[in-house]
């Protein structure tokens, strides 16, 4: 069972509607103390319901602050249970909710950052405990449901799925990254008028970040210093993790030592995808 839940308006409609269409059983604004009873009623279908989704948010009201107790009966049953929490910016869900021009569930007679702020309170339990955190600030729905659909398209695939990503540390650290690491320590390939345009994603910046000293044994003492949390994490039977490589713009650097980083971690366990959050962006 996926628990899909986090912010108002950080998408989570949007997930439901893509893992619909990717197959699963989704119910909407479940009250939680109702979790037991439909895992029962999966397990007892004809066919069985082996992918359920549930969307749990600040709308059940007052059975809201019950998820946790309802998830740890739900384990304690021995159901697989994965919380999937859904992240956003104040500025990007207010720019949301005033789209629509519709009030926050919690704004009552107050802003729609009041509503904001004391929904962030209530749900922050659950998102220190989810499995998956993903932040939609920069995403559109398109986006957003391709990001679903490799979270939790094919069961067939690895049972780890790792997102190497890069970043330029003057656009903030990823606030869903479960681990960071700073790259800033090679020389920048900025100061090169002859690769100043080029990314790290170009084979002249690649072979320059690599020819650096240091880099090639960065490169494998951090490839190997993931084995044991990646093992870790088979074993946990998380399914999901996300690695985040920093340089200062997130062009060159750590755009070409993400990729590098990303081949060595794959195995037949592990499936490593690369994004580079902020190429382009300069």
């Amino acid at each position: 069972m996926v628990v899909i839940t986090g912010m108002s308006g950080a998408g989570r409609s949007t997930v439901a509607d893509r893992l619909e269409d990717l197959g699963w059983y989704v119910v909407d604004n479940l009250p939680p103390q109702m979790l037991g009873a439909l895992a029962g009623l999966a397990a007892r279908a004809r066919r069985g319901l082996p992918r359920v989704a549930v969307v749990l948010d600040v709308r059940g009201q007052e059975f809201f602050p019950e998820v946790q107790s309802a998830l740890g009966e739900l384990r304690d049953r021995g159901v697989v249970v994965r919380v999937l929490f859904l992240e956003a910016s104040d500025e990007a869900l207010v720019r949301r909710f005033e789209s629509v021009r519709r009030p926050h569930p919690l704004q009552a007679d107050g802003r729609i950052l009041d509503g904001i702020r004391r929904e962030r309170e209530l749900v922050a339990a659950l998102r220190g405990g989810a499995d998956v955190l993903v932040d939609t600030s920069v995403l559109n729905v398109h986006e957003l449901g391709a990001r679903v659909g490799e979270l939790f398209g094919d069961s067939a695939r690895p049972r780890l799925r790792l997102t190497v990503m890069s970043f330029g540390f003057k656009y903030g650290i990823p606030v869903d990254a479960d681990h960071v690491t700073d790259v800033r320590f090679l020389p920048n390939p900025y100061w090169d008028p002859s690769l100043r345009a080029s990314t790290g994603r170009d084979d002249l910046v690649r072979d320059f970040v690599l020819r650096q000293e240091g880099a090639l044994e960065w490169l494998e003492r951090y490839a190997a210093s993931l084995e044991p949390v990646v093992a870790g994490y088979r074993r946990e039977h998380r399914g999901f993790a996300t690695v985040a490589v920093g340089c200062t713009g997130g062009k060159h650097r750590s755009v070409a030592l993400s990729e590098q980083l990303a081949q060595r971690l794959s195995g037949a366990d592990v499936r490593a995808r690369v994004v580079h959050r902020d190429l382009g962006r300069e």
